[in-house]
């Protein structure tokens, strides 16, 4: 083992205004322009995304296999028993509370408000060359979500997350942020301005990926509220919900880590259980059980094909679509949720951490999606509710609502999802907001918190630009504004793993006991 450095006591954490300013002015600047040019700036982010995908979308879905196979190496490899923390003290957080946090701030509301929309829309535009509206089109429905939110995302979220680890417990470095992360391939000493660099990218990526997350889910929240009281869905009821989400979790960041983030994900983990045992005992129980165990067999036998299809010769768009879409999402959030899993996991081997994010996460991603998105595809094929035209005339958030309603008792099971939606999100949020706080701080040790004031104010920043992408009104630049954002992250995370195996060789030599 190591001999870990000490941190100077007499330190105390404050911004790093290198990077605070910078950050917060090209959110100012990005969000302001969206708001006073909506147009234009629809225009500009739909070239970006159709670029991105459409030139170097092969990339992205490379670079899933070689995350998937990385985390494989870092759990079963020679350094999978290395301990992230001190010797003999048991994990910081209990398995449970572990869990909730990192299923919270990794995935957040942004599944419900895809959970029903997205299988109905591979009806429409299935995979493979697939008949719309087919028996095979339904049964793909049900696989893609389950694959575009599994094993693969949550091994982009894994692997950042263990450098960040072993950055704070081994190394005890008295800073979180990914420059310093990359310190073993990227110095810092002899490159100070490109280190900065590297912070204002991962802190516009942060914000990138958690706006578009709000960007989703306040229309969907709007849309419950307006269903359960009777009241005027429009962008006016969408801000006031957008004004109060933003002083909840801006409420919570300030509180910290402990007295608010970890509340509302241990609360949320139980609402959420109870939302989807809702929808199996009152939904088509027997259906969605029966399509859940079809799909796994489906999953299983074309996971690789699923993974590096680029559909060449047919060019339906499909995988730019969605897959590459998809993978770009993951990868502007997976510096956040690094960020925020390492801060968290002090006290686990690296088995544990890459074991425990891959397979807890995909187990909750899996459950949600065969439950939610099961009782979806039903009610499209019975026409027990037109969801497909639903989806059509008046999009996702509608039409979630609409199905959440036809349950039995459907104003009890839209408030349970309102506060679902609410609390996840507002729990993603102020993970981001409290991660984006420590990469814009400085002298801050691991097991002291960002400054508090830093971390409202990333709490309004992220809810500016939110507006700017609602008042696009367009999923499509939505979706935009996420792989733009993902793009300069991609050799950040390849100078993290890069970084952390030198680090591993230096520390323990080519193996470990």
């Amino acid at each position: 083992m190591p001999t870990l450095d000490t941190n100077p006591a007499e330190m105390k954490p404050s911004n790093d205004w290198t990077v605070f300013l910078p950050s917060l002015l090209l959110v100012v600047l990005l969000g302001g322009g969206l708001i006073a040019y909506p147009e234009q700036g629809s225009h500009l982010t739909s070239l970006a995304m159709d670029f991105v995908t459409g030139q170097i979308g092969w990339l992205y879905l490379i670079l899933g296999g070689v995350a998937l196979i990385f985390a494989g190496w870092l759990a079963f490899g020679p350094y999978g028993n290395v301990l992230l923390g001190p010797e003999g003290e048991p994990p910081e957080y209990g398995e449970l509370h572990w869990i909730a946090m990192m299923f919270t701030a990794g995935i957040g509301g942004s599944m419900i408000a895809w959970g029903v929309a997205e299988p109905l829309s591979y009806l429409q535009t299935p995979p493979f060359g697939i008949e719309p509206h087919s028996a095979d089109a339904l049964e793909w429905a049900h696989v893609y979500p389950i694959f575009h939110w599994g094993i693969i995302p949550w091994a982009f979220y894994a692997i950042p997350a263990v450098p960040v680890t072993y950055m704070l417990y081994i190394k005890k470095t008295p800073m979180m942020k990914v420059s310093a992360a990359c310190e073993s391939a990227f110095p810092l000493t002899k490159h100070p301005v490109a280190s900065r660099l590297i912070d204002v990218i991962i802190a516009l990526g942060i914000v990138g990926g958690t706006a578009t997350s709000l960007g989703l889910g306040v229309p969907l929240v709007s849309a419950i509220i307006a269903e359960l009281f009777g009241v005027v869905d429009n962008f006016t009821s969408k801000m006031t919900v957008l004004i109060l989400w933003t002083v909840i979790f801006g409420a919570s960041a300030y509180r910290g880590l402990k007295k608010g983030i970890k509340v509302l994900a241990d609360f949320n983990m139980i609402l959420a259980f109870a939302a989807l045992l809702f929808v199996l005992v009152f939904g088509p129980t027997l259906f969605i059980l029966k399509l859940t165990v079809n799909t796994g067999g489906l999953l299983i036998d074309n996971f690789f094909r699923m993974a590096f299809w680029t559909d060449p010769i047919s060019r339906s768009g499909f995988p730019e679509a969605w897959t590459i879409f998809y993978w770009a999402w993951w990868i502007a959030f997976a510096p956040f949720v690094g960020l925020f899993l390492g801060r968290i996991s002090r006290g686990r081997t690296i088995r544990q951490i890459i074991l425990g994010i891959i397979g807890w996460g995909t187990l909750g991603t899996t459950t949600f999606l065969s439950i939610i998105g099961g009782y979806a595809i039903y009610l499209a094929k019975t026409d027990t509710l037109p969801v497909e035209e639903i989806l059509a005339q008046a999009g996702m958030a509608v039409v979630t609502v609409q199905a959440i309603n036809h349950l039995p008792g459907g104003n009890v099971a839209l408030m349970i999802f309102l506060v679902l939606c609410v609390i996840f999100y507002a729990t993603t949020l102020d993970s981001a907001a409290y991660t984006i706080a420590s990469v814009c701080s400085k002298n801050l040790p691991n097991d002291q918190e960002p400054p508090r004031i830093s971390r409202v104010v990333w709490a309004f920043a992220l809810a500016l630009l939110a507006v700017g992408l609602i008042a696009t009104d367009r999923i499509k630049i939505i979706q935009a504004s996420t792989v733009v954002f993902s793009l300069p992250l991609l050799p950040v995370l390849i100078l993290m793993c890069v970084s952390l195996v030198k680090w591993l060789k230096a520390d323990f030599g080519t193996t470990t006991k």
